[in-house]
């Protein structure tokens, strides 16, 4: 890879560490990715990253390239890399970074760590029945969608298509048959609030945001898809 791309020294404003300054040894992401996907221009393309945890993060595989995304493989100021989220996990061997001081938003500049592939396909082939059918663009199942399409997918599925992290949302019981509405609202936006654990809060999501993931919740519990596979 550093025959692609060189290795150089950044520093990056790194939320997961309470938005200190972080020096890494990284290379430039872009050239690697063109070479891994025999691609010089992705358009609409999709982006599959995932972690060895399971975690994973679909973006746009251009906003890799137009925002200088790096991988970092060594951190200069802990050897061995400084552990990171709420297991203390070694983020290494290869960690997504953002070197400018406005990407440091965990939402738009998602970081994972452990990162063990990258695959450029569409979110709807990946995880077709994480979408529901029979809404228009615009409706707040829609925009729901859209929500856990680009903040929960990381770390939960629905119909058994999405991270692995969290728990599933939908099958064999859709979490709004077993969770009332106000505790589900509270334990999105702020997980500890209620209990310990590894979710991250969501300060981003208005109440009108909520709304429209309940409706998605909603809709998909009426569009269950089980294999029953592990």
């Amino acid at each position: 890879m550093l025959a692609v791309s060189p290795a150089v020294e950044i520093s990056a404003r790194d939320d997961e560490y309470g938005g200190r300054k972080k020096r890494y040894r990284a290379f430039l992401f872009a050239p690697v990715l063109e070479r891994a996907l025999k691609k010089k221009a992705f358009g609409d393309d999709e982006a599959m990253l995932r972690a060895l945890d399971g975690y994973v993060v679909s973006m746009r595989a251009q906003k890799l390239v137009d925002e200088k995304a790096y991988i970092a493989f060594d951190d200069l100021d802990v050897p061995g890399f400084e552990p990171v989220g709420p297991k203390r996990t070694s983020p290494g061997p290869f960690y997504l970074v953002w070197a400018k001081d406005e990407q440091h938003d965990l939402v738009a500049y998602p970081r994972p760590y452990q990162l063990a592939s990258v695959a450029l396909e569409s979110f709807d082939a990946r995880f077709p029945h994480t979408r529901p059918t029979g809404f228009a663009a615009g409706t707040p199942e829609m925009q729901g969608f859209l929500i856990f399409k680009g903040v929960c997918v990381h770390c939960h599925a629905v119909n058994r298509e999405g991270g692995r992290v969290g728990p599933e949302l939908n099958v064999p019981k859709n979490v709004t048959e077993y969770w009332p509405e106000a505790q589900i609202r509270a334990y999105v936006k702020d997980p500890k609030s209620l209990r310990y654990g590894n979710m991250p809060p969501n300060p981003q999501l208005s109440e009108v945001d909520l709304d429209h993931v309940m409706a998605y919740l909603r809709a998909m519990a009426k569009q269950k898809h089980d294999t029953g596979a592990p």
